[in-house]
């Protein structure tokens, strides 16, 4: 139903353009046929855990993918990124964005270091060399970027500072597999990578992750601290932890990397609709990933202008939802303004990272998301972006009580 009128939006009591909710993140679900053929091998071999075969398989099939010397399997994104923080021999601060999930800054302090938040460039939403040379101190060991929405982490420029500066450089790609830079795969930037299997990314294992690298010395130290039994040792480390990944975990993801050409053409084609459509919108535009390589399209991710004849971002996420269109705040609010950080940072200024906080909004992309809901969606958008003072204004009198 295309909405002409304000009554006829849920949050002013309308009906919802869609009966079923449409959340951002989506399970590419393999067919059941596949599903059941691969767990009953597993069922058969009564090899579930411990490096079994399928971990295997899908380490080489990572490392083929993307053309880089080592894969290493883990039960998640969290646990690989707090294993290569070890395997590289960290230590006092890293530098890492805030505008970035906040798992991603939680792993260097379960890893014992000390994050140190840079700002985001305002068009690529990521760390640039120039927004973190301000913070290298003495205590400085590390950069740590992250791919955010596919697209590559300044990797040439980060990578010259850091050399100049005697630090090491790793990235967070939970985002970006099956994307690139400059015609080299991201999995072969900075001395290592850590990917998520998550079940809303475009691999997934339901959950898990890997460490990617090029170094063969990093990898023998990363494989030996991701398994708290000595039986498995290729290096002499000192902290190790249970990070394995499952045969389930493995057989997942195989089958989503089967799935994955097919599911990225898919996710394209949905982009596509959203940038043809996002011409006509006021006040809010799409980011687009083209010209960055070769990409994923997992996620579109809306800017809502500083604007006050725009629809402000809250009040489009709250629209939205009342449609059943279950948009989100990405990321809401920066790590430095969770805990523990807030408490122990003290004041911090990251203008670009707090306005981007404020004006960035996930709208759905994914298995579910056919044309048609694409166009659905983009009639709401259209509708709100094109009656943002008066929707502004109604809602600011229903909360004041007039």
């Amino acid at each position: 139903m295309i909405k002409t009128t304000l009554e006829q939006l849920a949050i002013f009591g309308g009906k919802p353009a869609f009966e079923e909710e449409l959340p951002v993140g989506q399970v590419n679900l393999p067919p059941w046929e596949d599903f059941e053929r691969m767990f009953s091998g597993i069922f058969e071999r009564g090899y579930y855990t411990n490096h079994g075969p399928l971990v295997a398989r899908l380490e080489s099939r990572i490392a083929d993918t993307l053309g880089v010397r080592h894969a290493i399997c883990m039960t998640n994104c969290t646990i690989a990124l707090m294993v290569a923080a070890r395997a590289l021999e960290l230590r006092g601060e890293v530098i890492v964005p805030a505008f970035t999930f906040p798992g991603t800054v939680q792993a260097l302090t379960w890893a014992g270091l000390e994050p140190v938040f840079a700002d985001v460039d305002p068009h690529t939403h990521t760390l640039s060399a120039a927004t973190v040379a301000p913070h290298i101190g003495p205590r400085t060991s590390a950069v740590l970027g992250v791919h955010l929405w596919g697209q590559p982490c300044d990797p040439d420029q980060l990578q010259s500072l850091c050399d100049e500066s005697g630090l090491v450089l790793f990235f967070d790609a939970a985002h970006a597999f099956g994307c690139s830079h400059r015609e080299r795969m991201i999995g072969n930037l900075g001395k290592m990578e850590a990917f998520s299997f998550h079940a809303t990314k475009i691999i997934s294992g339901a959950e898990g992750g890997c460490l990617t690298t090029n170094d063969d010395e990093l990898a023998k130290r990363a494989r030996t601290i991701r398994n708290f039994h000595n039986a498995e040792t290729f290096a002499n480390v000192g902290l190790r932890i249970n990070g394995k990944m499952s045969e389930a975990q493995a057989a997942m993801a195989l089958l989503s990397l089967d799935q994955y050409d097919s599911n990225c053409k898919h996710n394209r084609s949905i982009f596509d609709i959203y940038r043809a459509r996002s011409q006509d919108w006021s006040g809010v535009r799409l980011r687009d990933f083209s010209g960055h390589g070769t990409h994923n399209f997992q996620y579109a991710v809306l800017e809502t202008a500083n604007d006050p004849d725009a629809i402000e971002r809250d009040v489009l996420v709250e629209l939205l939802r009342g449609e059943n269109i279950l948009a989100r705040r990405y990321f809401y609010p920066g790590v430095h303004r969770l805990s523990p950080y807030v408490e122990s940072a003290g004041p911090i200024s990251l203008p670009v990272t707090e306005a981007l906080c404020e004006h960035t909004v996930q709208i759905p992309l994914g298995p579910c998301v056919t044309e048609r809901i694409a166009h659905g969606i983009c009639d709401v958008i259209e509708f709100a972006t094109g009656n943002a003072p008066t929707i502004n204004q109604r809602l600011a009198r229903e909360r004041s009580g007039d």
